[in-house]
C-alpha cells in the first residue's frame, strides 16, 4: 500500500484513490505475466533439440540462449484476485478502526468493487499435463499436486538432506511451513505416534517471531504413522549427535527445543526451508510445485488412502469442512476408477440363466436352466425347437410342422430365457447316450435373421 496510497492523508483518502491503486496492480500483473511467458519461451530454447551430447554448433547456440536467460528477470507471482480481496479486507478493517477512534467518518474501502477471489482448484500432475508442460512450459493451475510416485521421487532426491524429515512430515501429515519450523519436541510423541502443532514461526518482512497457530483448531493433535515415527527418530538422533559434537569442540549450541533448527540449534528461518525445497526440486525432472502445495499432496494422499472428507479436515485442521471440500480434494485417477467400479457393483442385475451366455453384470454367475418337469421317454430323438419371443411379446412367425404347437411362447418350460437371438432345443438324452431314459439336455446357439427350424 505504501507506494500506492501511503502518501495520502487519512482524512483525504477516497474511493477513487483505491480504485486507481487496484488498477495499477492489475496493470503490473499484465507486465509480470508477459515477462513470465517470455522466460518460459526462453527456457524451451535453452533445451537441446536432440537427446545425447550436442555437437559443437549446438553447444554454442545453447550457451548463447542460456546467457540470454540469465539476463532475464526471474519468475514473479502476480497479485491474484484472492490477494486483492485480502488487501481490501485489511484496509477496510484498518479504516473501521480509524472510524471507531473518530479520526475519519467514511470508509472508502467498503465501497470498492473487486472480482471474486475464489480459491484455485488443485490439479494433479497427470502424464498428459506433464507432457504439455515439458513442451510449452505452461502450468495448468496455480495449485498443482504431485502423484504418490512423483512425491516418492522427490523424497528419494531429498533423502540425504538435513530437512528430509521436514519434507516427509509436511507431505504426509499436512503441516504448514510455519508450523513445521516452529514445532517443539515436547509436542511430539514418538512412542504414542502423535504430534501437536502448538507454535509456529511467522515472517514479518525478514524478521521471524513465534506466534500461536493460525486458528484454534490448528493446535489439534494428529496421528503419526510408523514411517514418520521412524524418520523423526532418526532425525532426532542426528540432531543429538550434532549437539554433542559442537559442545565437544567448544562451540555454542542454542537449546531452542525445536525439531528443525540450524546447525547451532537456533531457529530455522521459514524461507530457508522454501529455498532448500526449490534447490532439491531443481535437481530432479519433476514438474514444479511450491512448498505449500505439499499440504495439498498430504490431503490427496489421506483421501486416496481411504480417509473420508472429515478425516482430511481433521488432518489438515481446517475450521470448516466446506473449506476442505472446496480446496483440497483433488482425487487420484486410480481412486476415481476404484470409486466408479464400486458404484457399478451397487446396481442389482439378473444373472445369466442360459449355458454358454454370461451375464453382463459385475460378478454375475452362470446358472443352468432346470430340466422340464415332464419329459417324454423314448428311443427316438425327441426334438422341440423354440424361438424366443421378441421384446414386444408377439410371436416371431416361426413355422413348424407340428400342428399342436400354436405359439412358441405357450409351451416353453419355466426357467427359459426369452431372448430374441437364441434358438433353444430340447434333445432327449436317450439319443445322445444311446439308451432310453428320462432327462433332457438344453442346447443353445445363435439364431440368424429369418432362420428356419428343422426337425432334429
Amino acid at each position: 500500500m505504501k507506494p500506492r496510497i501511503g502518501h495520502i492523508r487519512l482524512d483525504r483518502l477516497n474511493v477513487r484513490h483505491l480504485v486507481r491503486m487496484f488498477e495499477a496492480i492489475a496493470d503490473e500483473n499484465e507486465v509480470i505475466a508477459a515477462e513470465n511467458q517470455q522466460r518460459r519461451e526462453q527456457v524451451v530454447r535453452c533445451k537441446p533439440s536432440k537427446a545425447g551430447r550436442p555437437v559443437a554448433a549446438e553447444r554454442e547456440r545453447l550457451a548463447a540462449e542460456r546467457a540470454k536467460l540469465a539476463e532475464m528477470k526471474p519468475y514473479c507471482r502476480i497479485t491474484g484476485p484472492a490477494t486483492r480481496q485480502s488487501i481490501r479486507r485489511t484496509l477496510r478493517a484498518a479504516l473501521n478502526s480509524a472510524i471507531s477512534e473518530q479520526l475519519i467518518t467514511f470508509n472508502a474501502a467498503a465501497h470498492v468493487e473487486l472480482e471474486s477471489g475464489k480459491r484455485p482448484k488443485p490439479l494433479l500432475w497427470t502424464a498428459e499435463r506433464v507432457r504439455r508442460w515439458r513442451e510449452t512450459g505452461e502450468i495448468p493451475s496455480a495449485v498443482m499436486v504431485w502423484t504418490p510416485e512423483q512425491f516418492g521421487e522427490y523424497l528419494d532426491a531429498a533423502e540425504d538432506d538435513d530437512l528430509y524429515a521436514f519434507f516427509h512430515l509436511v507431505g504426509t501429515r499436512g503441516l504448514r511451513r510455519g508450523e513445521g519450523v516452529g514445532q517443539d519436541w515436547t509436542e511430539v510423541d514418538l512412542v504414542g505416534g502423535s504430534i501437536t502443532p502448538a507454535k509456529e514461526l511467522v515472517v514479518d518482512g525478514w524478521d521471524v517471531y513465534e506466534s500461536e497457530p493460525k486458528t484454534d483448531g490448528s493446535a489439534s493433535t494428529i496421528a503419526l504413522d510408523s514411517l514418520n515415527v521412524t524418520v523423526l527418530t532418526a532425525h532426532r538422533q542426528r540432531q543429538e549427535e550434532t549437539k554433542r559434537a559442537r559442545l565437544a569442540r567448544g562451540e555454542t549450541w542454542h537449546d531452542t527445543g525445536k525439531v528443525f533448527t540450524q546447525e547451532d540449534g537456533s531457529w530455522l528461518h521459514p524461507e530457508t526451508v522454501s529455498e532448500t525445497f526449490r534447490r532439491i526440486l531443481a535437481t530432479t525432472d519433476l514438474p514444479p510445485i511450491t512448498l505449500r502445495d505439499l499440504r495439498h499432496v498430504a490431503a490427496t494422499l489421506t483421501h486416496g488412502g481411504g480417509g473420508d472428507i472429515h478425516a482430511v479436515k481433521e488432518t489438515l485442521r481446517h475450521s470448516t469442512i466446506a473449506l476442505t471440500s472446496d480446496t483440497y480434494t483433488s482425487l487420484l485417477p486410480e481412486l476415481d476408477r476404484e470409486i466408479a467400479e464400486k458404484a457399478a457393483q451397487l446396481i442389482p442385475r439378473r444373472a445369466a440363466r442360459t449355458p454358454g451366455l454370461t451375464s453382463l453384470t459385475h460378478g454375475g454367475r452362470e446358472r443352468r436352466s432346470a430340466p422340464p418337469s415332464k419329459a417324454r421317454r423314448g428311443t427316438e430323438a425327441q426334438v422341440r425347437s423354440y424361438e424366443a419371443l421378441p421384446a414386444t411379446g408377439r410371436p416371431c412367425r416361426t413355422r413348424t410342422d407340428n400342428q399342436r404347437i400354436k405359439s412358441p411362447g405357450k409351451i416353453m418350460p419355466d426357467g427359459f430365457d426369452r431372448s430374441p437371438v437364441v434358438l433353444f432345443c430340447l434333445v432327449s438324452e436317450d439319443r445322445l447316450a444311446g439308451r432310453s431314459g428320462p432327462g433332457w439336455r438344453v442346447l443353445a446357439r445363435p439364431l440368424t435373421h429369418r432362420s428356419r427350424i428343422q426337425r432334429g
